[in-house]
């Protein structure tokens, strides 16, 4: 079944409020346009259609009016030739073809009028086509951002849930706890600052009782002496 009935359908119709309803705007903008291609491709045939009709009846009327005048200039020979029955008779088809060439004018200006129609019908419908070919680029583009958005965000949750994001956790935190591990080891081995103060003092003190022990031996051995 056709979206669009009628040509007016489309020119009047509201894209976006038809996509918003749509369940798959996708595709549905996609039969919208296939929809206006159709129908432009119906208009432009008949608009060709029409201004060959124009073309025919110009003419056409072209003719009557070279025949009217002729038969007018026929009507004249006639009078100067003393011939009034056959003036007569010349202006008769003179009148005839006066009443085709105004009866052609009148279709003329009918046809000019279907054409002029046909030309504006086309313009909206293509300026409706580009909006619904601009909406259908953007809606891809969007669609597959979301696509592709889906698929990355459903790879991190899957890489989250994995076993090897588990056994890299794991590895981590063994890494972690043996770094820990040496950090304490470095610490037990490593002297603070009262420490390393205290061992210079110890080092001092036995410096003076090692050198009062050397004087009183040096003062024995004088004395003995």
């Amino acid at each position: 079944m056709s979206i669009f009935s009628r040509l007016g359908d489309i020119i009047s119709s509201n894209i976006n409020a038809m996509l918003d309803k749509a369940e798959n705007p996708e595709k549905m903008v996609k039969m919208i346009i296939q929809e206006m291609e159709d129908t432009l491709i119906e208009i432009k045939a008949n608009c060709a259609g029409a201004m060959a009709t124009e073309k025919r009846i110009g003419r056409d009327l072209a003719a009557a009016a070279s025949l009217g005048r002729a038969w007018g200039d026929k009507a004249a020979l006639a009078v100067d030739r003393d011939r009034p029955e056959l003036a007569r008779e010349a202006l008769l088809e003179k009148r005839r073809y006066i009443e085709r060439a105004e009866a052609l004018e009148r279709e003329q200006r009918d046809a000019h009028e279907v054409v002029n129609q046909y030309q504006e019908d086309i313009r909206q419908l293509e300026e409706k086509l580009a909006g619904a070919r601009e909406k259908q680029r953007v809606l891809i583009q969007r669609h597959h951002h979301a696509e592709d958005k889906k698929r990355a965000q459903t790879d991190i949750r899957r890489y989250e849930t994995s076993d090897a994001v588990r056994r890299f956790n794991l590895f981590e935190q063994r890494i972690d706890r043996m770094e820990a591990e040496a950090e304490v080891v470095n610490i037990a081995r490593k002297p603070n600052l009262e420490e390393s103060f205290a061992a210079l003092e110890q080092d001092d003190e036995i410096e003076k009782e090692l050198a009062a022990l050397m004087e009183k031996k040096q003062g024995r051995s004088s004395t003995t002496l």
